[in-house]
């Protein structure tokens, strides 16, 4: 099977949905004559040329809005932020339309359309470039929200997300553009809602998404060493929740870590953690742990950021606890 980059995987689903409908566009800042800001638009501006492929000035709120209102009048936008950061210059479009007017129409209008952009932090690009906003969308009704963590699930889910009746938040990272992996060349489409479990364990379970999954892999190695097996399970959706894998893992393992690219307060994680103990509360041998970044604005300085961030020491230290070792 071929390896490609994630920006690829990117650009390929897009593509493959746009030569299949021709309602399709994309439209965002830079995705045309730049090639998109991480070049994850390469090559659609001469394929399917300026009406489709929109170049536009920097007003997230404007585009925004004209992409709920052509979705409401039969296209299927993709609106790329540059980074969902600035998604919130457009956020009243997103929250109060978007999501809302499937139901404040009484079912006349849905709204198909993606947005779709990094999240979290990225290096050095301070505070106001370097939130994650997962759990932000994740708690308005009506949409669904998206965060794979490499370029097959991006290529499949994204796909699906193109082809969903509803308004879907699909995020990405800057700095998972350049992650290689295998990804077919023949049709495949990933259900939305479904976790997939990366590594099968036995002794404890790691829930995480996104970029940040990649040091619950390190951790996973580093504790198979000490004789401690780990399940790691990748969300891949966020809303809707796929509760059930969790729950079926904890059941078996009888201990949850969690691992997050978050603040600590009213996230992901805090959800995970109360439907688990409300659901299998007697099957837990521990406490859950949630690993979460520092509670403060993200640091521009390289030592502070790493501090900030949550790694795999940090896993590892978190299930030698579960496992009272």
């Amino acid at each position: 099977m071929r390896t490609i980059q994630f920006r690829e995987a990117i650009a390929e689903a897009m593509s493959e949905e746009m030569r299949r409908d021709d309602s399709i566009y994309l439209m965002g800042e830079e995705v045309a004559e730049y090639n998109g800001a991480y070049k994850a638009s390469k090559g659609m501006l001469d394929e399917f040329g300026p009406d489709r492929v929109i170049d536009t000035p920097i007003a997230e709120l404007g585009f925004s809005g004209i992409g709920v209102g052509s979705a409401m009048n039969g296209n299927r936008p993709i609106i790329e932020f540059m980074t969902f950061n600035f998604s919130l210059v457009g956020i009243d479009q997103i929250i109060n339309n978007a999501a809302k007017m499937r139901q404040m129409s009484g079912g006349q209008f849905n709204i198909p359309i993606v947005f779709r952009g990094p999240t979290g932090s990225a290096g050095q690009l301070g505070a106001t470039h370097s939130q994650a906003f997962e759990s932000w969308f994740a708690n308005t009704p009506g949409l669904k929200v998206i965060v794979p963590s490499n370029p097959y699930d991006a290529k499949g889910l994204l796909k699906a997300a193109i082809r969903d009746d509803d308004p879907v938040i699909f995020m990405e990272s800057e700095q998972m553009y350049g992650d290689k992996g295998e990804v077919p060349e023949d049709e495949y489409v990933i259900e939305i809602g479904k976790a997939d479990i990366k590594r099968e364990g036995s002794d404890v379970t790691i829930v995480s998404f996104g970029k940040i999954i990649k040091e619950a892999y390190k951790a996973a190695e580093t504790l198979a060493e000490d004789d401690i097996s780990c399940e790691i399970i990748d969300l891949r959706t966020i809303r809707p929740l796929d509760i059930d894998v969790i729950l079926e893992s904890v059941k078996k393992t009888n201990r949850l870590v969690i691992l997050e690219e978050s603040w600590p307060f009213g996230n992901i994680s805090t959800e995970i953690s109360y439907q688990v103990q409300s659901k299998a509360f007697d099957y837990l041998d521990a406490p859950i742990i949630k690993i979460n970044t520092a509670d403060t604005p993200a640091p521009y300085s390289p030592v502070l950021l790493k501090e900030w961030l949550p790694n795999s020491e940090d896993v590892v230290k978190a299930v030698k606890k579960v496992m009272y070792k």
